[in-house]
């Protein structure tokens, strides 16, 4: 049971990899009026909604496969909340990093 279960999480993670987390595209797509707020799950939402126009919306294309994005985006829009209110309201948390 536990290498079942193992195999559907690797699974599952090769296919979001495959296909980009929505999350991961918007917080590196710096579109001016772009949503900052859960971001990732509102460009999936907005995709399997049928949205038009992502890249002008959020500045980053939808993944493939948004539905199976979308839990996973929720999750890391949800810990990722508290930079993107400090964003919001322009409050300079003076994290630096990256390459």
């Amino acid at each position: 049971m536990k290498l079942s279960a193992m195999r559907f999480c690797s699974s599952a993670l090769v296919i979001l990899l495959l296909s980009g987390c929505a999350t991961v595209r918007t917080l590196d797509a710096a579109k001016p009026g772009a949503p900052i707020i859960y971001s990732g799950t509102r460009l999936d939402w907005y995709s399997l909604n049928g949205g038009c126009c992502p890249l002008d919306r959020f500045g980053a294309e939808a993944p493939r496969h948004a539905a199976l994005d979308l839990p996973v985006s929720a999750l890391l829009d949800t810990l990722l909340l508290p930079f993107a209110l400090a964003a919001v309201l322009g409050i300079g948390l003076g994290v630096s990093g990256g390459f």
